[in-house]
C-alpha cells in the first residue's frame, strides 16, 4: 500500500466530541482493542470496568494465562491472528505498538469506525492535571526529572505512558490533586481526539521511527505536533525554541489560536521562557499560580542556579533541565525545591550511565540512544581537547538513519568504532572513514572485547547504538543490561 493510499487520522481533529461525551458513551459500547501488550491489556480492563463490551485481538501468541485472566476481567480475546469479529464493533482502541498501516486498522478507518489511542481513552477518566512530554530525544530523562521534582516536593504524582506503567492502569484510582506525568511517543499521539494535557512539552524533532512513517519526516513531525492539538488559552505549551521545526509550528499555532507558548533555549533569551545566561539558568516565567496567558501578564524573572550545579551533564541535559524547571512552575512547585531536585537527580538507566572503570577505561551505557540525534548529544558531552578518546559501539536495527550529522563529531572525538547488528554495514560505511579503527562484532561480548583492544587508560567505551535493539535483543533495556553485565564481568 502506498503512502497516498493510506487512510491517516487528521493532524488537528475537526470539532471533536468532548472527553465527557466520549466517557459517557463507554457503557454498553462494543469496543475492539488491537494489541495485547501492556497498554492494550490495561485499556481493555479499564473499558470493561466501565461497562463496555470489550474484545481484544492480537496477531501474536498469548503468554500463558493471559486469555484466562482477561476473561475473568470480562474481556473476550483472540490471539494468533485477527478474525472478522475484530471489526464487529462500535470503535477501536490501539495499543501504541500497532501502526496505522496495519491492515486491520486500515479496514476500520475505511469503514469509518473511530480509532482511538490508549492514552486518549485513559484521559477521559483522568480527574487531575496531565503533564505530557514528547520529543525525539530526552523524553525519559525529562519525564523522570519532572517526577523527581514532584517527589522532592512531596507532591502526589504518578508516572506513566511510554515509561513504566500504562496510563490506563491507575487512572481509576486518581484524584484531582494528583499530577499525572506522561512520557508520550509519536505512536501514542497518532490517534488522539480530545487528549489535552494542562502542560504539554515538546523537546525536539529529529528523524526517528521513520520506518513507521513511510520515511517521511513531515508525517513523523505531524504526529508529535498532535500533542498541542487541543491546547487552549491557560494551558502551558512548553517548547524548544532552538529547534527550527518545533519553533515554526508553535509560532504558527499560537498566532492562529491566541495561545502564549513558553520557550526554553540555550542560544537565546525567550520571554516567557527559560534560558542560559553567563553560565546560569534564568527563568523568565509567569508567577506561581498564574498562567502564560494571564492579563495583565505576571512575569517573574529569576537568576535560578549555576549550570555547574546541575546533576546532569551535556548540552542536551541543559534542555531537559530548562524544560523541567518550566513544568515545575506550571504545577506550582517552589524554586528552592526545583533547585534541590536539579542538583540531586541521579539520571535514568541506559542514558549516559557510567557502568564502571576498568584499567583506566570508563564504560558508559547509552543504550537508549536509538537514533542519530541522541548519539550526537552523547558524543557532544565528551571533551576532545586531547584528541579522540571515545570508542563507540554502534549499530542494531536501522530506522532509516542518516549518519552524516555524526561525521564531524566522530572525527573529533572517536578513536575507534565497533559496529554491531543489522545496521553494522551502514555504520562502517558512513562513519568508518572518519575514525582511525573500525571492527565488526557478532555479539555484545565480542564488541566489548574489540573496544577494549582499541581503548587505553583515560578513554571511554561508549555504547550509543543510534539504532533499535530488536535484531539482537528484546528491547533497549535488555541491550543495556547485557552490556552492563558483561562489563561487570571484566
Amino acid at each position: 500500500m502506498s503512502a497516498a493510499e493510506l487512510r491517516l487520522p487528521p493532524v488537528l481533529p475537526e470539532a471533536p466530541a468532548s472527553a465527557e461525551a466520549l466517557r459517557a458513551a463507554v457503557p454498553g459500547a462494543r469496543v475492539t482493542v488491537v494489541g495485547g501488550a501492556r497498554s492494550g491489556l490495561s485499556v481493555a480492563r479499564l473499558l470493561a470496568r466501565h461497562g463496555a463490551h470489550v474484545f481484544l485481538t492480537d496477531h501474536g501468541a498469548a503468554e500463558a494465562g493471559v486469555a484466562e485472566a482477561l476473561a475473568r476481567d470480562g474481556v473476550e480475546s483472540e490471539f494468533g491472528g485477527h478474525t472478522a469479529r475484530a471489526l464487529d464493533c462500535d470503535w477501536v482502541v490501539l495499543s501504541p505498538g500497532v501502526p496505522t498501516t496495519s491492515p486491520l486498522v486500515q479496514s476500520a478507518l475505511q469503514q469509518k469506525r473511530p480509532v482511538y489511542a490508549e492514552i486518549e481513552v485513559a484521559s477521559w477518566f483522568c480527574p487531575g492535571p496531565i503533564v505530557a512530554v514528547t520529543g525525539s530525544n530526552g523524553k525519559t530523562t525529562t519525564t523522570s526529572l519532572i517526577a523527581h521534582v514532584c517527589a522532592t516536593d512531596g507532591r502526589a504524582h504518578v508516572v506513566a505512558g511510554n515509561i513504566g506503567t500504562a496510563f490506563s492502569d491507575f487512572v481509576d484510582d486518581l484524584d484531582e490533586d494528583t499530577v499525572v506525568v506522561l512520557e508520550v511517543s509519536s505512536f501514542q499521539l497518532d490517534h488522539i481526539v480530545t487528549f489535552r494535557p494542562h502542560v504539554a512539552v515538546l523537546l525536539n524533532i529529529t528523524p526517528d521511527h521513520l520506518d513507521r512513517y513511510d520515511h517521511d519526516l513531515s508525517r513523523y513531525a505531524a504526529a508529535k505536533f498532535r500533542l498541542f492539538a487541543n491546547s487552549q488559552p491557560g494551558d502551558w505549551l512548553v517548547y524548544n525554541q532552538d529547534d527550527p521545526l518545533v519553533r515554526e509550528h508553535v509560532q504558527h499555532l499560537s498566532a492562529e489560536r491566541g495561545l502564549v507558548p513558553v520557550a526554553f533555549s540555550v542560544t537565546d533569551e525567550p520571554a516567557p521562557g527559560a534560558f542560559v545566561r553567563d553560565g546560569h539558568l534564568v527563568l523568565d516565567l509567569p508567577a506561581i499560580g498564574t498562567s502564560p496567558g494571564a492579563s495583565p501578564p505576571m512575569i517573574r524573572s529569576e537568576d535560578f542556579m549555576p549550570t555547574s550545579d546541575l546533576a546532569l551533564r551535556g548540552r542536551h541535559n541543559l534542555y531537559n533541565s530548562l524544560a523541567s524547571a518550566i513544568v515545575a512552575r506550571a504545577v506550582e512547585i517552589r524554586s528552592d525545591v526545583v533547585r534541590e531536585s536539579l542538583t540531586s537527580f541521579e539520571g535514568v538507566p541506559h542514558r549516559l550511565e557510567t557502568v564502571r572503570t576498568v584499567g583506566g577505561v570508563a564504560f558508559v551505557n547509552d543504550s537508549k540512544a536509538t537514533n542519530v540525534n541522541a548519539v550526537w548529544y552523547a558524543l557532544e558531552s565528551f571533551p576532545s581537547t586531547d584528541g579522540p578518546s571515545v570508542v563507540l559501539i554502534a549499530g542494531g536495527r536501522d530506522k532509516g538513519n542518516d549518519y552524516e550529522p555524526l561525521q564531524r563529531l566522530v572525527a573529533e572525538k572517536v578513536k575507534g568504532i565497533v559496529a554491531i547488528g543489522e545496521g553494522a554495514e551502514a555504520v562502517e560505511q558512513d562513519l568508518g572513514p572518519h575514525t582511525a579503527r573500525v571492527a565488526r562484532a557478532d555479539s555484545m561480548q565480542e564488541a566489548i572485547q574489540y573496544a577494549q583492544l582499541m581503548a587505553e587508560a583515560g578513554d571511554t567505551v561508549l555504547l550509543s547504538p543510534a539504532c533499535a535493539s530488536f535484531d539482537m535483543f528484546e528491547n533497549y533495556e535488555d541491550r543495556g543490561d547485557t552490556f552492563k553485565r558483561l562489563v561487570h564481568a571484566l
